[in-house]
């Protein structure tokens, strides 16, 4: 019987376990197996093969039951995830379901999830950009969260390591605020796109509308051949899957190249139940897992762990891992273990129209748009709120789908460029300031469909973010005004944090462990072969969108942590 435990006990032991295969479990994954780690990668959704198991990414609208649109008993039935912008028919299958995923709103927070092998990087907007020491450095010079434990300096060379791998386009803009990395071929302007960059130019010194900078491969590289991936179509239904692997996803790019190695196990239908920590060791030894099909509960065990459960999912894997050395959740003796959580603020935005160049029109379907760096609070404190925000941009041709005739002749009226002239729009993304009443815990009575408590979530707006969307209303108005857009509208939306889907903090890397979750390499302070290195892990929330930062995070950490346990340290 013994050999028989020892047996069962090396079946499920692996070098490294790898919690989530979303955009930082699937990096984790390519660069552990890459160093020659048997890396075993637990997924809580179904498995998601690359092409076969993208069900409607080659259909046309018509040829889809409800037209592309969502019945009306659906939305109901989600009323939380039929808020995204990409829930419809030709995704939701990659969406959880709400009445299946119950979690306790403490305060209206949107909880936008996508449970399955490649989690939400099948469904991310692919934005990405760089952050700067303006973004590093923001709480240490305003005083609001704690000093980041790493600089630009820090993970620039792992920036230039996963873009020229992931595949992003973009501009040498030479901007301090926003550095530049390494680009593909940028995505075309439209007319009044490039009109407007050059008049805000030519108004304003510190103002640059940039081309947007975006995961899709314009031209293909070796490298990304080597993936099997090709060059983006400009389909923009990317929230279907990619056939072509033509924007990054872990499906089509870092867990096949991952299982390539021989090196990876891919385990689906796996919920994570919690971290084991061994009191004798010192360290933790392993996962304990609850199979989605069986409620089996099946522990496995590895010399180092990566949590990439999704910032939410990741606090709530550490909240659930006590013992009696970690009471109040695993790594937790400074008690800000799910605190100084934060989001971005999507609320506000402007629209408008433009009389200009009715002589044109565009084509095709660009899934990027024009972006407007931070201006406010860059160099010095020049507002009533802290930080700042940066900006959308776009601009199309009118549709006129109301258009009279049939056939070639309404076909005729639609193009005509003549008929209508141009919509013009912002939108706003606010860098939320981290505060301890902004967090997650567990809720002591209500639990998940697997015995797991249920997360509650009390996240909110303050006056800050108030203060900065009237802010960025009044300056984008005079932005649109100087150049000659009219009928201008701003809103704000008031919508609940959550659906900017850009939730950070709860496990923050910091210097002092008596305020933070993780140090410098994104390791645990008291449990050194335990790394973070999602959302959950930032220090604060910048205005750039963070996918990029954790892929970045992840393969630095990753790197520090296979030279450590050839030291023997882990």
């Amino acid at each position: 019987m013994a050999n028989f435990a020892i047996d069962a006990v090396k079946a499920t032991t692996y070098d490294a376990i790898v919690i989530g295969s979303g955009i930082s479990g699937g990096w984790a994954a390519k660069e552990l197996t890459e160093k020659g780690l048997r890396t075993l990668v637990l997924e809580r959704g179904r498995d998601v093969k690359h092409v076969v198991d993208y069900p409607t990414t080659m259909l046309n609208t018509w040829e889809m039951e409800h037209r592309g649109q969502l019945p009306l008993g659906i939305r109901k039935e989600n009323p939380i995830v039929g808020k995204c912008y990409a829930f419809h028919e030709g995704s939701a299958h990659f969406f959880v379901k709400d009445a299946e995923h119950p979690y306790v709103q403490e305060k209206p927070f949107d909880w936008i999830r996508g449970y399955q092998v490649g989690g939400k990087s099948l469904l991310w907007a692919r934005q990405t950009q760089r952050w700067s020491d303006f973004d590093f450095q923001g709480p240490a010079r305003d005083g609001f969260a704690v000093d980041w434990p790493i600089r630009y300096a820090d993970i620039a060379p792992w920036y230039s390591h996963v873009e020229k791998f992931a595949g992003i386009t973009g501009n040498k803009d030479g901007l301090a605020t926003l550095p530049d990395g390494e680009f593909l071929p940028p995505h075309e302007w439209n007319c009044v796109e490039k009109y407007f960059s050059q008049q805000m130019a030519a108004k304003y010194k510190d103002r640059p509308v940039i081309m947007g900078r975006a995961a899709h491969i314009t031209k293909p590289q070796p490298i990304h051949l080597q993936q099997g991936r090709a060059q983006c179509q400009h389909r923009t239904i990317c929230e279907r899957g990619c056939p072509f692997g033509g924007y990054f996803s872990s499906n089509a790019s870092t867990l096949p190249w991952a299982a390539k190695t021989g090196k990876l196990t891919l385990r689906p239908h796996s919920v994570v139940h919690s971290i084991i920590y061994d009191e004798k060791k010192g360290k933790a030894t392993g996962v304990r897992v609850i199979d989605a099909t069986t409620k089996e509960m099946i522990e496995f065990y590895a010399r180092i762990i990566f949590v990439n459960a999704a910032a939410l999912n990741t606090n709530l894997v550490l909240l659930n891992s006590t013992s009696n050395r970690f009471p109040n959740g695993l790594g937790n003796d400074s008690g800000v273990l799910g605190k100084y959580a934060a989001f971005h603020n999507y609320r506000a935005g402007i629209s408008g129209e433009y009389d200009g160049y009715l002589e044109s029109t565009t084509e095709g379907r660009r899934p990027n748009s024009p972006y407007i760096p931070r201006f406010r609070n860059v160099h010095k404190q020049e507002t009533d709120f802290l930080r700042g925000y940066a900006a959308g941009f776009s601009a199309n041709r009118i549709s006129r789908s109301n258009q009279e005739g049939f056939g070639a002749d309404l076909k005729a009226n639609l193009a005509n460029p003549t008929l209508g002239g141009w919509s013009v729009g912002s939108h706003m993304m606010g860098e939320t300031i981290p505060k301890e009443s902004n967090y997650v815990a567990l809720d002591k009575d209500l639990k998940d469909p697997f015995g797991i408590p249920q997360l509650k979530v009390s996240i909110v707006y303050d006056d800050n973010d108030d203060k900065m969307v009237k802010d960025y209303q009044e300056q984008m108005m005079e932005m649109f005004t100087a150049a000659g857009f009219k009928n201008l509208r701003v809103r704000d939306d008031k919508r609940n944090p959550g659906l900017d889907i850009h939730e950070m903090g709860g496990a923050r890397m910091g210097k002092d462990p008596k305020t933070s979750i993780l140090n410098k390499w994104n390791q645990m302070h008291h449990v050194k072969n335990v790394f973070v290195t999602d959302g959950a892990s930032m220090t604060s929330t910048s205005t750039q969108n963070p996918s990029l930062t954790y892929m970045a995070l992840t393969a630095r950490a990753v790197d520090y942590a296979v030279k450590e346990m050839k030291k023997m340290n882990l």
